[in-house]
């Protein structure tokens, strides 16, 4: 099995490229069975659940074309004749519920196996499917199956309990295509879901308010082929944007936008890194200094993202002083702090707050992976470990970051991946 070690010790420096972002292109990929002709989406990062959610729309009957030199994949959803997404796909994915909304408007019935992905929380599809019914869906769970029929959908007045990425994009694509206006209330506000609307737009769909807690769509009878470039990758660039923090580099991440990252900025500058913004450039300067602890409470957007957690927590650990990190999105993403504290991290729980000391240094040691943006983090660390960090079950990162050991050498990390 693949893992990758990190020798620690070196300020990174130089230029990164900022790749597409996962979490929008997910939903892209899916929202192309919305249409009646080949749509084209640049931008396109090379990961795992890119390849998972392209085997998927091919599983459904979809003509894929993946360009991976150009960053391109070209979906003709014109000879999708199935309907069914199965376990053996979804099972390692959570975004593969996103299918659901867009084949129950296009072709009126879909069953989607009960999603799976990293175990960072429950993230139930509960929201998904009150959501879909508010459209005049009926839905059913059983055998492990949500099994979903409506002869056209509705129009309707959805309002979330509670704010959902996943659920917004679900309905959102869904009322693409129903009959009359659709209000959504309490909607998610992160960049992918604008990026994801702008698509839709492209496509021909009406849309109103995307990045509000109102979003308005207002359905027509069919969306068309259409270009459209995915968004840069907010979590990479603040992943490697920490990393120059922590080293005391000065990293410059370029093709990124600076626009989706106020608030991960925002506790880069408190922990006293100097940031330059110059239109799609970010630059980090720590200039050989070690970085000041730092308070983090997550929160939907515009708030700090729960998917930078981890890696400012890395940051917290060999900060000067003592902060506090409250998680309050998913209940279950603490799991990288024991594996830390085996780096000599002086961390403590206390249900959903790490209280993170920092320490002068930290120790490399064999770690263990537990999930997408832990890996993240671990790597981080050992970027400040003493002597050498071995990162098993890596598989994790390969889902969310494209080539990060190649980036990273690029900046000059020791880092290199066996087996």
């Amino acid at each position: 099995m693949a893992k990758i070690i990190v020798t620690g010790g070196v300020p990174l420096r130089g230029e990164v490229r900022v790749s597409g972002a996962k979490n929008a292109v997910l939903p892209i990929l899916c929202a192309t069975l919305l249409a009646d002709a080949p749509v084209e989406i640049g931008n396109v990062p090379h990961l795992h659940d890119v390849l998972t959610t392209i085997k998927l729309l091919e599983g459904l009957g979809a003509a894929v074309e993946h360009d991976v030199a150009g960053a391109r994949v070209v979906v003709d959803p014109r000879a999708v004749h199935s309907h069914v997404a199965p376990y053996e796909l979804v099972r390692t994915m959570r975004a593969s519920v996103l299918v659901l909304g867009p084949l129950l408007a296009r072709f009126g019935a879909a069953e989607v196996s009960l999603p799976g992905g990293c175990a960072i929380g429950a993230r139930p599809v509960d929201l998904h499917i009150k959501a879909l019914e508010a459209l005049g869906a009926e839905i059913s769970v059983e055998h492990g199956f949500i099994r979903a029929r409506a002869e056209r959908l509705r129009g309707g007045h959805v309002v979330f309990e509670t704010i959902s990425v996943g659920a917004t994009e679900n309905v959102l694509m869904a009322a693409t295509l129903a009959e009359g206006t659709t209000l959504i209330d309490n909607a998610a506000r992160e960049p992918e879901i604008v990026d994801l609307a702008e698509c839709l737009i492209a496509m021909g769909a009406d849309i109103r308010g995307a990045g509000t807690s109102r979003i308005e769509v207002r359905g027509v009878a069919k969306l068309r082929g259409a270009r459209h470039a995915v968004i840069a990758d907010r979590i990479e660039t603040g992943t490697f944007l920490v990393a120059a923090a922590m080293t005391g580099g000065r990293v410059t991440a370029t093709a990124a936008r600076p626009d989706t990252l106020g608030a991960v900025l925002d506790r880069l500058r408190q922990a006293g890194a100097g940031v330059e913004i110059a239109a799609d450039r970010i630059t980090v300067d720590m200039e050989g200094r070690r970085p000041r602890a730092v308070d983090i409470v997550t929160s939907p957007h515009p708030g700090f993202p729960t998917d930078m957690q981890a890696q400012f927590m890395a940051l917290d650990c060999v900060a000067d002083g003592t902060a506090t990190i409250d998680e309050t999105i998913f209940e279950n993403r603490f799991m990288h702090v024991n594996e830390l504290m085996r780096l000599g991290a002086d961390i403590a729980i206390d249900g959903p707050r790490a209280t993170v000391r920092g320490v002068a240094r930290l120790s490399g040691a064999p770690v263990m992976a537990t999930d997408l943006r832990a890996s993240a983090s671990l790597i981080l660390a050992g970027l400040m470990a003493e002597g050498e960090t071995t990162i098993d079950r890596i598989y994790h990162l390969d889902r969310g970051y494209e080539h990060i050991e190649r980036k990273l050498s690029g900046l000059g990390a020791r880092i290199r991946r066996v087996g």
